[in-house]
């Protein structure tokens, strides 16, 4: 009963945090609540597993993914904040979270090597999780969980380039998705 009041009570901040993004439901924030929601009862199913059998291979796997996250969303909600020059000018955007409203588009740094370091943080946090305790029902979330990430960075790529233009186009052909080099 517990967690399915967590759930209720952290879905409904997600929601909020979202409120735009459901009234668009073809912008990016629309389908990465539903990540969100998938990450978060992903968590709450194996929550009692988080620490039991620490040295065991699916535990070692899970903290390897848990820790590795946390790399590409420094730097990239560092990169976005310090170099995207977030701005009013795109109240237009109003699905877009503060941090998200660049007016400069941020090529370097992280973003020299995947085009969505924080989508790429948030599949590593499911898969993490995931491993926690594999298992049919964590799998089919953590399989959702990725097919939302990757509809919510098809979306995030086609607002960036009506917003960006050409000069994300060319972007998109220099980078990759979530995996450097490879995807």
């Amino acid at each position: 009963m517990a967690r399915w009041i967590v759930f209720a009570g952290v879905s409904g901040i997600l929601v909020y945090v979202s409120r735009a993004s459901l009234r668009a439901p073809g912008s990016h924030g629309f389908s990465r609540l539903f990540a969100w929601e998938c990450i978060l009862a992903l968590v709450l199913l194996n929550i009692g597993v988080w620490f039991r059998a620490p040295l065991v291979w699916h535990q070692l796997i899970s903290w390897a993914l848990l820790v590795t996250s946390l790399v590409p969303l420094y730097l990239g909600v560092r990169a976005l904040v310090g170099r995207g020059k977030p701005t009013a000018r795109r109240e237009s955007d109003p699905q877009l979270l503060a941090f998200e409203r660049t007016s400069v588009l941020v090529t370097t740094g992280i973003y020299g090597y995947i085009r969505h370091p924080l989508y790429c943080s948030l599949l590593l946090l499911a898969w993490g999780v995931f491993f926690k305790a594999p298992a049919w029902a964590g799998g089919l979330l953590a399989a959702a969980s990725t097919a939302f990430l990757f509809a919510t960075a098809r979306a995030d790529e086609a607002e960036c380039v009506r917003f960006f233009g050409p000069a994300y186009q060319a972007y998109m052909g220099r980078t990759k998705r979530f995996v450097p080099y490879l995807f």
